[in-house]
């Protein structure tokens, strides 16, 4: 049941992903409205807790943004028909940077926190988690 937890998470992450680009060069009137990193900045946090929630493992907590990362990376620069849905403007880029720093800082929080639970585990255990003791 977990996995198929993780399934629609990264499900959900590529379909955003897509949508993300879709949304990004949308225009009202002259100025450009970037819905797309509106959408990236509130879905990704919670697709990176919720695939931690599956497995604290760094790959598991990590897979939505990889997911999100390649569908940006063939979609957006190079789409169906060769065509470029990601172009060269400030738009796009304000898209890769905040939706990469919106799934690092949550990917960082949760690796920090197994990291911890590790560290507690072994002190439990009187082991020496870091490895400094010598004998």
């Amino acid at each position: 049941m977990r996995w198929l937890t993780l399934g629609v998470v990264l499900g959900a992450a590529v379909l955003l992903a897509a949508l993300e680009l879709l949304l990004q060069p949308l225009y009202i009137g002259p100025v450009p409205v970037p819905v797309g990193t509106v959408l990236a900045l509130l879905t990704m946090p919670w697709l990176i807790h919720a695939a931690a929630e599956v497995s604290t493992a760094t790959v598991v907590a990590a897979s939505p943004l990889v997911a999100w990362i390649a569908v940006v990376g063939v979609l957006g620069f190079a789409g169906p028909g060769g065509d470029v849905v990601l172009p060269a403007t400030w738009q796009s880029l304000l898209l890769l940077v905040a939706g990469l720093l919106s799934g690092l800082v949550p990917l960082r929080r949760v690796v920090e926190a197994a990291d911890r639970r590790r560290v507690r585990r072994s002190a439990e255990r009187g082991g020496d988690p870091h490895g400094m003791i010598r004998s």
